[in-house]
């Protein structure tokens, strides 16, 4: 548990992507972040926990972190949120991908900056922190960042693919995240979690 929020995560697929379960202890609304693979597992988790999902969120568009929307789409009947920025991204997983997973759900609303995700009685804000794609978003609230693959601990996310610029990603890291309170919990893609603090501390990226 975080401030008012449960998270619970659950690391997924081949490339050991953290999907998050958020929930509302007062409510059991909830949402889910990245499901990027093994939506059964995924589902399963959500039954036992007996909780209420509203939304699936994507902080972006690549395949490790929308893998299993289709699965959840279909057994939990929720919309899928993502940034419109993603969407050829989001369409086209490139690698041959496509035909392995099969077609992604299109998403049911877009997500910007500003915006808020609600479920019970919390509120997470959109924050649109590009850079390792376009539309990557993060999602703030409760003295916590959900933050994709934007900031891992100890290092930032890659730029090398579609999409990605490092100039771009280094001053989404300093004008949106690295102005959040220093005990901020971090949670990313991949990996640990960490605090804002500790990483504007010491990773070497943004330190």
């Amino acid at each position: 548990m975080t401030g008012a929020m449960n998270v619970k995560k659950i690391t997924v697929g081949m490339f050991a992507t953290n999907c998050y379960l958020v929930s509302c202890p007062e409510t059991g609304e909830s949402v889910v972040i990245d499901p990027g693979a093994d939506g059964k597992r995924i589902g399963e988790k959500i039954k036992a926990l007996d909780i209420k999902v509203k939304y699936i969120v994507n902080t972006h568009g690549h395949v490790d972190h929308i893998g299993a929307n289709g699965k959840l789409k279909e057994e939990l009947s929720v919309p899928v949120l993502l940034s419109s920025k993603d969407l050829d991204i989001y369409r086209n997983p490139g690698f041959g991908l496509r035909f392995v997973l099969g077609k992604q759900p299109e998403p049911d609303q877009y997500i910007k900056e500003g915006d808020y995700v609600s479920f019970g009685s919390l509120s997470l804000l959109i924050m649109e922190t590009p850079g390792h794609t376009p539309g990557g978003v993060c999602l703030s609230g409760e003295n916590t960042v959900f933050c994709g693959d934007t900031l891992f601990a100890g290092s930032v996310g890659r730029t090398d693919l579609t999409g990605g610029s490092y100039s771009t990603l280094i001053k989404s890291i300093r004008e949106q995240l690295v102005n959040l309170p220093p005990e901020t919990v971090v949670y990313p893609g991949h990996g640990p979690a960490t605090t804002i603090g500790e990483e504007i501390a010491s990773n070497p990226f943004i330190s």
